[in-house]
């Protein structure tokens, strides 16, 4: 079709046209506006969506079309106006007024592809109206939600922090924690969620700030996420407090990953060219005691956890329940160094029999990654397990 057909032609093809001529006709900029009115009622929705897309369609046609039937049509319209947006929130002129109006319809429509095509042409505008943006953040929809809150930059730091605190759905706090760049505090609150989910997708965003303290308790909890292990392996930056814990906590197959570390701290790639040794020197015996207990947390066996722990530290289970029960960090580290289990069985203990909250754990010591606490307050801990049993 050529672009200079007279109106009075192109007015006939309109209304009588095969539906390629009418469709080259609502695709065309040059197309007079009341024919491209004309044509956002066609029955073909190729057509209707080509005016849709029509840069000079106008504004009575989309908002005409911001109603339509076709949801792919609703969609050709909204990729047309979003980018807009800005200036449409602002003008002060009756007709993007209507574009507006038609935009925020959109925002809201019922077809989750309809609002995903929006999120896409908004999620790293600059300008973009801060209440849309917001919007689409809250949307229930990961096609909808995860664009906008991983990159757009007007999501302020409080407004993530409310999507944390109350996500519309679950998958929200994935999509937060997935964001480039999150600040120390949007990574507290992600880890006080205690989300399996987001918290994954937190170890695995290298530009994550994370608390050293924060780190630490989900180290701990790490001790039985393999997922988890993988992550805090590959984190591009690890505090040596860290990296000892870690060296406790990974399974064996990332032994390796992790000694190939270029920041791990002095002496622990040898302590854990050590670790591996142990443990093939176990694989080919019978597994001890230890090795049982680190089965049983594996597994979430608590019952048999509870109970090797209080047969190989020569107290009664009521003592381990006991400490259980008060989620005793320091009691139950000091039945693991009374049975004689290693520092891993001391992370797993915690993790596993005495769920204990991030932050509050007791990780080795920096002295060669030793025990947390003295020998005396130990024993001290394992004596007051065993005065009430005593007394019993």
């Amino acid at each position: 079709m050529g672009r200079n057909l007279p109106y009075e032609a192109a007015k006939r093809l309109a209304r009588f046209g095969a539906e390629p001529d009418r469709l080259a006709l609502a695709s065309l900029p040059e197309t007079r506006p009341e024919l491209l009115y004309y044509l956002a009622g066609d029955a073909s929705s190729a057509v209707r969506g080509a005016v849709a897309g029509n840069t000079a369609s106008p504004a009575q046609a989309n908002r005409l079309l911001a109603a339509d039937a076709d949801p792919a049509v609703r969609a050709a319209l909204g990729r047309k106006l979003a980018p807009q947006a800005h200036a449409l929130s602002i003008a002060e002129d009756r007709l993007a007024a209507i574009a507006w109006q038609a935009l925020c319809l959109l925002a809201e429509d019922a077809a989750v592809h309809v609002r995903a095509v929006i999120a896409e042409e908004l999620k790293a505008m600059p300008d973009a109206p801060h209440a849309l943006i917001l919007r689409l953040a809250q949307d229930a929809a990961m096609a909808v939600a995860e664009p906008v809150i991983r990159l757009s930059p007007l999501l302020s730091e409080e407004d993530l922090l409310c999507l944390v605190v109350a996500p519309p759905v679950p998958d929200t706090l994935t999509a937060v924690a997935r964001r480039p760049a999150l600040s120390e505090s949007l990574s507290d609150a992600i880890a006080a969620t205690a989300d399996e989910a987001a918290i994954g997708a937190l170890l695995a965003n290298p530009s994550a700030a994370i608390r050293e303290q924060t780190l630490d308790g989900l180290i701990l909890q790490a001790a039985t996420r393999i997922p988890w292990q993988e992550s805090l392996v590959a984190r591009p930056s690890l505090p040596p407090r860290a990296q000892r814990a870690l060296s406790l906590c990974v399974a064996g197959h990332l032994l390796e990953a992790l000694t190939a570390r270029p920041d791990l701290a002095p002496g622990l790639a040898k302590r854990l060219q050590e670790r591996v040794e142990a443990r093939l020197i176990e694989s080919a015996s019978e597994p001890s005691a230890a090795a049982l207990f680190e089965a049983a947390a594996m597994s979430g066996d608590r019952e048999a956890m509870t109970r090797l722990l209080a047969r190989e530290a020569a107290v009664e289970q009521r003592g381990v329940e006991e400490a259980i029960r008060l989620r005793s960090a320091r009691a139950l580290v000091s039945l693991c160094w009374q049975a004689g289990f290693n520092l891993r069985c001391a992370m797993l203990v915690q993790a596993v029999l005495g769920q204990i909250a991030p932050g509050m754990a007791l990780l080795p010591g920096p002295d060669d990654g030793g025990w947390p606490l003295s020998t005396a307050e130990m024993i001290w801990q394992i004596e007051l397990l065993a005065e009430p049993m005593v007394r019993a």
